[in-house]
């Protein structure tokens, strides 16, 4: 992937797994952004334009589905990764929308993993 410094969007209504990410996202050389809530994030992203957003399902008022639908429909080509504590929501329908699927883990592995894969996806 190429060396430029990528804009990552970290949804999540946890202030512990928005410092999480931030710490661990920002050692693998990105530049992160954190928003405690879904609505928060859609002030965010027409202005930040990131180039990824990563985003907890369950949150307070607006869920990250719903978000995500509505961040598509401001820009259809930000790649979201949906990441929430359960794993039953990878079957919904509706989560389908989403670039990835993470089930939240102590160990980012599989969160830094599929960020690579999408934005390495994204590459003209």
């Amino acid at each position: 992937m190429e060396s430029r410094e990528y804009k990552i969007l970290v949804v999540d209504d946890e202030e512990n797994i928005r410092w999480l990410y931030k710490e661990e996202l920002e050692e693998e050389g990105y530049q992160i952004t954190a928003a405690a809530s879904g609505e928060e994030a859609l002030t965010m992203v027409p202005e930040l334009k990131p180039d990824l957003v990563v985003m907890d399902i369950k949150m307070p008022g607006i869920s990250g589905v719903d978000a995500l639908i509505k961040i598509k429909e401001v820009d259809k080509d930000i790649p979201v990764i949906l990441c929430s504590a359960y794993s039953d929501y990878k079957q919904d329908f509706s989560t389908w929308a989403s670039d990835a699927y993470v089930v939240k883990a102590s160990n980012l592995d599989e969160l830094k993993k599929a960020i690579t894969r999408v934005l390495e996806e994204r590459q003209p």
